[in-house]
């Protein structure tokens, strides 16, 4: 593959994976590319990052696909030629075990030794020394040859058990507090450090199967979205500390942008009786025109959300963005559900901290289970029956959930009611509306009665916001 050929898949795989890329700035990075040395992959890297990441959120899916195109290493770990990624000569660099060699010491000897000196290097923080731990563990203890057909020959989830890191992680910090450093920061340290060990082994057994099956298997296979497209529903535990350090910037930009359209909105239609009576100091001529002032007005929000676990984590990131734009209603009131219905608006208190607040969430949804199982006929009923107060004329009704109620009644009668006393009513469904009415869903019949909202990211999330709220 040349050189063009490699920058025009590299930006293609960026374009599918989420990143908005035009063709003005796939031209500037060919142009930025050309003046740098491709000896050097960090300044490379740096390019191409400058010219075609737009926000931080970009840079981690960024990093993982230059990875893949533009790999350090190849084969066993020996340094690659940039011209050329992805070619194995077969060779091992001079003084370094291969492969073969390094499969025929996985024992109990050999593991101890590596936890031996991984230990070592983690606490020293030395980080040459944990990268080459880390191709060294994927190629001792990921190696996987006998593997049926179609399948990898690597294994970074393998080689991560083998050498577990949660006893390197004890090991860590009692070599740290042997150095003199407290109990709360050792055990810091010795956290990030194994993440940071468990994410380089990944790395490189992402780039062991790309020169197997090829760049492009890996990205469409085990690339991840950018963070402000990655769905709710499929996030991970490490997506979630990103997700919810997007949701304030998204909040700030989405508060300042209602700010503006607010002022916007402050004049009223045309006082066409006042503007002629102006228009006399002119010779008749409306030089200048008068509205009549418009009367602000703020709604009442009320938000029911299904908290089940299905839902769990998309409905806490939407309560912690209208939590983050409550200046924006004169009053908010939240409630969870699952069969039953409890109300969370103390939760939403000003100034709470989000993990605070989430901890706060999920504590609420087992007061809102009964059985344990989603029912929203009969949580909307319920709601009827306690909290009939909480909606009125000026009121702005935000339902969240995905509608799967277990074959249940949905109980049509009762929420029909909660939204005709209503000024305003959406609903926010997680799951693509191509499901919607498949298995337990019964979303195309509440869809009947409330406008039902495709809502599976930041991005759609902020968008609804911005639009409707």
């Amino acid at each position: 593959m040349s050189l063009l050929d490699r920058h025009v898949d590299f930006v293609e795989a960026l374009r599918r994976a989420g990143l908005p890329v035009s063709v003005a700035e796939d031209i500037d990075a060919a142009r930025a590319v050309s003046l740098v040395p491709w000896d050097d992959r960090e300044t490379l890297r740096t390019a191409y990052a400058a010219t075609l990441v737009k926000r931080a959120t970009h840079r981690p899916t960024f990093d993982q696909l230059f990875d893949l195109w533009f790999p350090a290493l190849v084969g066993a770990g020996r340094t690659g030629n940039v011209d050329q990624p992805g070619l194995d000569t077969g060779e091992a660099p001079v003084g370094e075990a291969s492969d073969q060699e390094l499969r025929g010491q996985d024992n109990g000897a050999a593991l101890e030794d590596f936890r031996a000196r991984a230990v070592e290097a983690m606490a020293e923080g030395d980080i040459g020394q944990l990268q080459e731990l880390a191709i060294e563990a994927l190629g001792r203890f990921g190696a996987m040859p006998g593997r049926a057909p179609g399948l990898s020959s690597w294994s970074a989830y393998q080689a991560l058990k083998r050498v577990d890191g949660d006893e390197l992680v004890e090991r860590i910090v009692a070599s740290l507090l042997a150095q003199g450093a407290d109990q709360a920061g050792a055990r810091r340290r010795a956290k990030r450090s194994v993440d940071e060990f468990r994410r380089r082994v990944e790395a490189d057994s992402l780039r062991r199967i790309a020169e197997e099956k090829g760049t492009r298997y890996v990205a469409n296979n085990t690339g991840r979205p950018t963070i402000d497209t990655l769905d709710f529903m499929s996030a991970r535990s490490a997506d979630l500390v990103a997700l919810r350090r997007e949701i304030q910037p998204l909040a700030r930009r989405l508060a300042t942008r209602l700010t503006q359209q607010h002022h916007a909105d402050r004049r009223g239609p045309l006082d066409f009786r006042r503007t002629v009576r102006a228009s006399m100091s002119t010779g008749g001529v409306p030089l200048t025109t008068v509205q009549r002032p418009k009367r602000p007005h703020r709604s009442d929000l009320v938000v029911l959300c299904d908290v089940s676990g299905s839902v769990a984590n998309f409905a806490q990131f939407t309560l912690l963005l209208v939590h983050a734009l409550r200046d924006h209603f004169s009053k908010i009131r939240a409630f969870t559900f699952v069969d039953n219905v409890v109300e969370v608006t103390d939760e939403l208190r000003p100034g709470a901290d989000p993990v605070e607040v989430m901890a706060s969430l999920a504590a609420s949804a087992r007061q809102a289970a009964l059985w344990g199982r989603t029912n929203y006929g009969r949580a909307f009923t319920v709601f009827e029956e306690q909290y009939a107060d909480a909606l009125g004329p000026k009121t702005a009704l935000l339902v969240l959930g995905d509608a799967r109620s277990n074959y249940a009644d949905p109980k049509l009668e009762p929420f029909r009611a909660m939204v005709d006393r209503c000024r305003h009513a959406w609903w926010l469904n997680p799951e693509h509306p191509r499901q919607w009415g498949a298995g337990d869903s019964i979303a195309p019949r509440y869809a009947e009665i409330v406008p039902m909202v495709e809502c599976r990211n930041i991005t759609q999330l902020g968008d609804f916001v911005q639009t409707v709220l």
